[in-house]
């Protein structure tokens, strides 16, 4: 008898204490907005930005079309600086396992395509939520190129941070 109700005393315990754990612990302060929850999880299609203002011949939108048209891949972000393009992307589920294949072959892809590019290319989750931050601020008139282009340098430092 005594065995049963330490049980369901532990039982009663474990569910009060994970009822506590919700998603809006999860969003916190990492997501802002449920405009950022949903980059993560479903296909957002953001547009590709040109910091740069278009001074070379590429364009962020011939590269996103590059990569979009993998099979493997379902959503692309592409931020044109002006001495490095940041591309990110997310893998369908099932490709994950193939993770490091799919980023060189991404980056051989673009440097084939475009040899003069310096790209930084990720498939992070993070990396394409700041991304995805950086160019809904883009759209804001009051946003200077100049911020962009310091917000994409520290996005690019953090990528090389977490390889």
């Amino acid at each position: 008898m005594k065995k049963w109700t330490v049980t369901i005393i532990i039982i009663f315990l474990n569910l009060f204490i994970l009822s506590g754990c919700n998603t809006n612990e999860i969003k916190g302060s990492e997501l802002k907005g449920k405009q950022d929850y949903k980059a993560l999880l479903q296909a957002t299609h953001p547009t590709p930005t040109d910091i740069a203002g278009g001074k070379n011949k590429v364009t962020a939108e011939d590269i996103k079309k590059d990569v979009e048209h993998l099979d493997y891949i379902y959503d692309v972000a592409v931020i044109k600086g002006e001495n490095e393009d940041l591309v990110v992307y997310k893998v369908k589920h099932f490709q994950r396992f193939r993770m490091e294949k799919i980023e060189k072959e991404v980056n051989e892809i673009l440097e084939k395509r475009y040899p003069d590019e310096n790209f930084v290319v990720s498939s992070d989750y993070k990396i394409f939520l700041e991304a995805y931050r950086l160019g809904k601020k883009m759209e804001d008139p009051n946003f200077s190129k100049k911020d962009a282009q310091k917000r994409l340098e520290e996005i690019i430092k953090l990528k090389k941070e977490l390889t």
